[in-house]
């Protein structure tokens, strides 16, 4: 599975969802998130993360070899403190384009390789993205595309003016929603796009998946965190993947379709 996570006009919170979403994964597939913003990366810096390897490491790997590997990804790979495997991106923007436009498109891209795998699931924060973005290989080829917005009437009116274009960009296109504003059935009503989840303004949480704070309000304490298992369950669905048991027993949550409000749930 290969999930792409991307907005239109920024990047609000794009990096820490991506963080969340596979720090609450259920699995049965082992997450690993991908930095492939070409804006530059933000993990490394937030946690001291070593400099090699990164994005900029696999992209060069896939020069010097005549065939990809479907577990180079996992090759290029560091840990996040909670264990969650990910592929940072080089903090500078030049260096992120350069690599992006090295890496592999289509059936031969390592995140889709590794996507391809019934173990893995490849979530690939692709932060603002447009026509020219050299990560747009990477949407195009994603099993779903989450465009993340605020729920404010001025970010949705810009939004649907670029929607259109985005709905090109992948078959599966679905909102996800973050911070307060209007409601999920107000967005879905506004541009006829399903809402895949509504993640809360919630700093504490979204300090600890920083790594910031005092870890009381990790992954499995916070809102952010339920909200992104919730997500990560509604994809499954989604994509017709059968849904595991969520790996924190206190979370016990079925998706049962479209509710009223727009939300998979």
């Amino acid at each position: 599975m290969l999930i792409a996570i991307c907005s239109l006009k920024s990047s609000p919170g794009a990096t820490t969802l991506a963080v969340a979403l596979g720090a609450r994964w259920p699995g049965p597939e082992i997450p690993i998130v991908v930095e492939a913003d070409p804006a530059g990366g933000d993990l490394l810096p937030r946690f001291r993360l070593s400099p090699d390897p990164t994005l900029v490491s696999l992209a060069a790997s896939t020069r010097t070899r005549d065939k990809i590997d479907p577990d180079q990804l996992v090759q290029h790979t560091q840990f996040l403190p909670g264990g969650l495997r990910v592929v940072p991106g080089p903090v500078g923007a030049e260096q992120a384009r350069a690599a992006l436009s090295l890496l592999a498109t289509g059936s031969s891209s390592p995140l889709r390789l590794a996507g391809d795998r019934a173990d893995t699931a490849v979530i690939a924060d692709c932060g603002r993205v447009d026509p020219a973005s050299p990560s747009l290989p990477i949407i195009r080829s994603a099993d779903a595309m989450l465009l993340v917005v605020r729920p404010h009437e001025d970010e949705l009116a810009r939004a649907a003016l670029k929607l259109q274009a985005a709905q090109q960009w992948s078959p599966r296109p679905c909102l996800v929603l973050v911070g307060r504003g209007l409601s999920a059935s107000q967005v879905l009503q506004e541009l006829r796009v399903p809402v895949m989840a509504h993640i809360p303004h919630d700093v504490k949480g979204a300090e600890a998946l920083c790594g910031q704070g005092n870890g009381r309000n990790g992954p499995k304490n916070s809102a952010i965190g339920r909200a992104a298992l919730k997500l990560a369950l509604n994809l499954h669905t989604h994509l017709n993947i059968s849904v595991p048991q969520p790996r924190d027993p206190a979370h016990h949550l079925t998706p049962a379709g479209p509710r009223r409000d727009g939300v998979l749930s």
